[in-house]
């Protein structure tokens, strides 16, 4: 069983940039597939980025495209989230998720049931 820690969330001005980082301990990450979420108030959790086994597939949602960058360093057992030119829809509580890779994912990437472990949550806020 893998856990997972997220860190690296805050307050920032529109335009800026933070990275998020997700820890895994218990388990190798290699044997997973990830993906980071984000939930904001009184909205659905949604998918935001995805990362196969050995980080060589990348998918992100249409909202952040050419903003965020993800990454999954198996060998530091560490996933993170660059998140660049961010704006005030981005705020939300940020997830890091892990699904067995034995799944097949595809365009179902992006549904919080394909996973099977999660972090705590990490909030960011955009605001002026």
């Amino acid at each position: 069983q893998v856990q997972l820690v997220e860190s690296g969330g805050g307050l920032v001005q529109p335009g800026g940039s933070l990275r998020l980082s997700c820890a895994a301990s218990g388990s190798s990450l290699s044997n997973y597939v990830v993906a980071w979420f984000r939930q904001a108030p009184g909205k659905e959790r949604e998918g935001v980025s995805f990362a196969s086994v050995n980080n060589i597939i990348n998918d992100y949602a249409d909202a952040v495209k050419g903003r965020f960058t993800i990454s999954k360093d198996n060998t530091e057992n560490m996933v993170y989230l660059q998140m660049n030119s961010l704006k005030p829809e981005d705020s939300a509580v940020y997830y890091c998720a892990a699904g067995d890779s034995s799944r097949t994912y595809g365009s179902k990437w992006p549904r919080p049931t394909m996973y099977g472990h999660w972090g705590q949550g990490t909030q960011v806020t955009v605001s002026s």
